[in-house]
């Protein structure tokens, strides 16, 4: 497992694909590494991880799951889940610590945003604790607003939208 990049890291070398049954147990240990503070939702127990069908292969295609990877290992994750007619929200947005700030996340947002795009949702919906200011720094680069800041127990937490809806073709 790499904790940082190869000497020879090129970002063309990441590749992002389709969760498989067989990525589960690398996804759910990324997830616990990750989510040793707690959830960023009072409502989030983490069971889209546990059943990654259910959570994201089970509605005809409206939601989605990636995982980035670099060469065999996982290096980041990402989900997208169906939550109204027009409207999906991001999940699960990770990336292993030594990949961090070279382009991987904004790999796995612009991937997600274009399966969104592809399903004509009309507005795509983000929470991002406030101290994952990188994170905050990517998702406002590529066009997400700003809602509302609220707590969550012991977190500040932002949630953010991506509006887009475009006037329709004539």
């Amino acid at each position: 497992m790499h904790s940082r990049p190869p000497n020879n890291f090129q970002l063309e070398d990441v590749i992002i694909r389709t969760a498989e049954t067989a990525d589960h147990a690398a996804i759910r240990e990324f997830y616990l590494a990750t989510t040793l503070g707690g959830p960023s939702r009072e409502n989030d127990t983490g069971a889209d991880i546990e059943n990654l069908h259910d959570g994201y292969f089970a509605d005809d295609g409206a939601s989605g799951f990636w995982v980035a990877c670099l060469r065999e290992e996982i290096i980041g994750m990402i989900g997208v889940q169906r939550t109204g007619d027009n409207i999906a929200e991001l999940r699960r947005l990770r990336v292993r610590q030594g990949f961090r700030g070279i382009g991987v996340g904004r790999l796995l947002v612009e991937h997600a945003i274009g399966f969104c795009r592809e399903r004509d949702y009309l507005k795509i919906s983000l929470d991002v604790r406030l101290e994952q200011g990188p994170a905050i720094t990517l998702i406002e680069k590529l066009g997400f607003t700003l809602a509302r800041k609220r707590t969550i127990g012991d977190y500040e937490v932002a949630d953010f939208y991506l509006d887009l809806y475009t006037e329709p073709k004539t």
